[in-house]
């Protein structure tokens, strides 16, 4: 299993009787996910025509003020066409994984240090999308309506409305194994 080397952000969040059973990172670098088969073409026809606007205004003598009007479209069209992947790659660059014996834990953040804490016992939608090189996502509840085509694309504002994921691990299946473990060891410990 792929293990953070120094997991001491991950440990220094663990209570008093916690362990941590396991730690990794997602795949780091630019990624292409297959929801950006639909997203792609949209972001280019968006880009292109607010590029298209933008020249034809500014290469006529168009008013100032239609000038001014296009540039935030032109730079909402270049994010989406390549800055969204830069800043994925480098959200998925600040962002370490854990399961413990009570919680799985995703330590995050662009700005600020942010840690989402999951209690096992309290998990009922636990999803796992496996590749065929043994790599994928683990997801904890459910997709919202209309957002599965979003999956990993850091759009500004639209993180908090996705559910937690281990996104873009190695070994997805031995750590979702050890997630189901880890959670039925839990409920027995409250149950007796």
């Amino acid at each position: 299993m792929m293990t953070v080397s120094n997991p001491q952000s991950l440990l220094r969040e663990l209570g008093r009787d916690e362990r941590l059973l396991w730690s990794g990172v997602p795949r780091r670098g630019v990624v292409f996910r297959p929801s950006d088969l639909m997203t792609i073409p949209f972001t280019l026809l968006w880009g292109g025509f607010a590029v298209f606007w933008e020249y034809s205004v500014l290469s006529k003598d168009a008013p100032f003020f239609f000038g001014i009007w296009g540039v935030p479209f032109v730079l909402i069209g270049l994010y989406m066409i390549v800055g969204r992947f830069f800043a994925d790659a480098y959200l998925r660059g600040r962002t370490e994984y854990g399961v413990t014996s009570q919680r799985v834990i995703i330590v995050s953040g662009l700005l600020s240090r942010e840690v989402k804490s999951l209690p096992l016992a309290a998990m009922a939608d636990i999803t796992l999308s496996e590749q065929s090189n043994r790599t994928g996502s683990i997801q904890f509840g459910p997709t919202p309506p209309g957002r599965a085509w979003m999956a990993g694309t850091p759009w500004p504002g639209m993180a908090k409305s996705q559910p937690p994921t281990f996104d873009l691990i190695g070994n997805v299946r031995e750590v979702y194994d050890l997630i189901i473990k880890a959670q039925q060891a839990c409920r027995d410990r409250t149950t007796s």
